[in-house]
């Protein structure tokens, strides 16, 4: 793992050890799988709908952190008096139409133009189900610096938005929000692209957020690696990791954890509490919609893990707490 820039091979990023991205040659087989596939992808009923109740954000959590899962990995994190918008994506669908594509199975709890004000939005890497042009097009004028990763600032720039709020960040780069919060990209497992061509000819990344009293890590999308260690050596123990569960598959081990190597992941970091991300939101894997969670539970009591998992749209201070939200749509 290299805290000090990720490594390119001509035009393309290059991941921290060899990855098997699950590229063309995957594609028959993973047609295949979903073909022959007879899970409940998609809730049988339809989830929600959540409401956030605005009013809770006048007054600051009680303990310095609060989250909001808006849905997948877009979360409102409240950390030591700054707001912080993770991975922000309001569309119906992700896809590179309006027409199909993997459908949200509830609409975001909280509408676009009744969020806080915020001090900054964190831009992992640019798959459709993290970079919404939709999304970005409402941000573009509004003044609110965004850190992304390596190239995923022209994105930003084609759909509106200011060069100067713009920051992009090589791993082991680090950036000041206000005076007395920290932003620091560091590794991933994974890849990028929107398209057929392009791909991994910009940056994935994941992040450490270290405010005046609080300490988190926000994973977004990655394999399995041993980096993971690295970064909880470097920079941890964390109050709170935020890991993907969900979007696995038997064809791309490499670039998506799944519920046990994302539970061995928080304990690699150093994680006091670990909130499951990336699951429940999007039909992205052959899996059962409900799937990633009920087998995190099970993966966390036998690892002696403690976990955060509250209900979509409800702004809940960092505990040892889960909701069980999900089971009442099973």
């Amino acid at each position: 793992m290299s805290l000090s820039g990720a490594s390119k091979k001509g035009k393309k990023f290059q991941n921290p050890i060899p990855t098997n991205e699950a590229g063309f040659d995957k594609l028959i087989p993973i047609l295949k799988e979903y073909i022959d596939n007879k899970e409940e992808n998609t809730p049988k009923q339809a989830l929600g709908p959540f409401k956030t109740d605005i009013a809770v954000y006048q007054k600051p959590p009680e303990s310095g952190l609060r989250v909001t899962l808006i849905g997948h990995s877009s979360l409102l994190i409240e950390i030591d008096g700054k707001r912080i918008l993770t991975d922000p994506v309001w569309s119906d669908r992700v896809s590179f139409s309006r027409f199909f594509g993997p459908k949200r199975f509830y609409q975001p709890p909280i509408a676009l133009n009744e969020l806080p004000p915020l001090d900054a939005v964190i831009q992992s890497h640019d798959h459709y189900d993290h970079l919404d042009k939709e999304t970005i097009k409402f941000f573009a004028n509004k003044q609110i610096p965004f850190y992304c990763s390596l190239g995923v600032g022209q994105h930003l720039k084609n759909w509106g938005m200011e060069e100067n709020y713009i920051n992009e960040m090589d791993w082991g780069d680090s950036a000041m929000v206000g005076n007395d919060c920290n932003i620091i990209a560091t590794p991933a497992r994974h890849f990028s692209g929107r398209g057929i061509t392009g791909r991994n000819e910009t940056l994935w990344s994941s992040f450490v957020i270290k405010g005046s009293k609080h300490k988190i890590f926000f994973g977004a999308d990655s394999g399995w690696f041993p980096g993971f260690k690295e970064i909880g050596d470097v920079f941890g123990p964390f109050d709170l990791t935020m890991l993907e569960i969900g979007a696995y598959g038997k064809y791309w081990p490499d670039i998506h954890m799944g519920p046990d190597n994302a539970s061995n992941a928080h304990l690699a970091l150093k994680g006091k509490l670990m909130m499951p991300i990336h699951w429940g939101t999007f039909n992205l894997a052959p899996h059962a919609w409900y799937e990633p969670i009920e087998r995190l539970l099970g993966y966390a009591k036998e690892k002696n893990i403690e976990l955060f998992v509250p209900e979509p749209g409800k702004p809940t201070e960092v505990k040892n707490y889960v909701s069980d939200w999900w089971r009442k749509y099973l």
